[in-house]
């Protein structure tokens, strides 16, 4: 029983360490666009481990994303989930909420790259309530891409 019990314990730790892999992030570079007084532009990369995805957030940026390497799941509120693959964009707008942005796959990473034209100093990134952005959780990511 005790034996058991530890295989079952050690089989939650290692689904929970799998199911929390986080997307890393890598700036790339950031310049001020001296034509756009106080914008800057900001270059990163995106890795999508197998099976991850982001939590519901917003750039209050223009978001470019360019498609490098596996395939992604994107969704703004409002707008269609779209499956990308290589070479393929996605736009996000200053006022969008980002609702679904996953790894389409479960068994291979994900790559992209976001230029981002934002306010000079302002975070990359900002999260949303799921209750107030009112979707429903993004379906899980298929084993077979």
């Amino acid at each position: 029983m005790k034996r058991l019990l530890f295989v079952l314990l050690l089989a939650s730790m290692i689904a929970c360490t799998l199911s929390a892999q986080e997307a890393q992030v890598t700036p790339l570079m950031s310049k001020d666009l001296a034509d756009f007084p106080g914008k800057e532009g900001v270059m990163i990369t995106v890795v999508y481990p197998p099976g991850s995805s982001d939590p519901i957030h917003r750039h209050n940026a223009h978001a470019f994303v360019y498609v490098l390497e596996g395939s992604i799941v994107m969704q703004v509120k409002g707008g269609k989930e779209v499956t990308l693959g290589p070479g393929q964009s996605f736009y996000e707008g200053p006022n969008d909420v980002h609702t679904v942005g996953r790894n389409a796959s479960t068994t291979k990473p994900a790559k992209f790259l976001v230029v981002l034209v934002k306010d000079k100093g302002a975070p990359v990134l900002i999260p949303v309530n799921r209750a107030s952005a009112s979707v429903s959780a993004s379906p899980k990511p298929d084993p077979e891409r």
